[in-house]
């Protein structure tokens, strides 16, 4: 699967996604401090899932009906950190097929998949 990780999100979790074969383009890599909309512009056009701890990109999406592939938030407490790559895991293994078209917010106990507005 293709990602395009946002910079917040924690370079172990970066390499663990790599570990597991999956294409990841990391922002803090690349060009740090790129605007938000920017960002997701860059993950549409590149087909790529963006990974994201940033609740702003809900706004973008929902709101201002900016185009995405997909949305993975991770809304997991710093203090259990150790809880994000099992629960990102769970969620490629589960509904990889599901990712693209919707926006995912991942905690500790859920997975809430909701459709996007702008429709691949």
């Amino acid at each position: 699967m293709k990602f395009l990780a946002d910079e917040c999100c924690d370079t172990g979790l970066v390499a663990l996604l790599r570990n597991d074969g999956h294409d990841v383009l990391y922002q803090l890599e690349e060009n740090t401090g790129v605007q938000d909309e920017d960002l997701l512009e860059t993950a549409f056009k590149q087909g790529r899932i963006l990974l994201t701890e940033d609740k702003d990109f809900g706004e973008l999406v929902f709101r201002l009906r900016k185009r995405a592939i997909g949305i993975v938030l991770l809304r997991i407490d710093i203090r259990e950190r150790h809880l994000k790559w099992p629960r990102l895991k769970k969620l490629i293994d589960d509904h990889e097929g599901r990712l693209p078209g919707h926006f995912v917010v991942v905690d500790r106990e859920k997975f809430r998949i909701r459709p996007l507005v702008f429709k691949l």
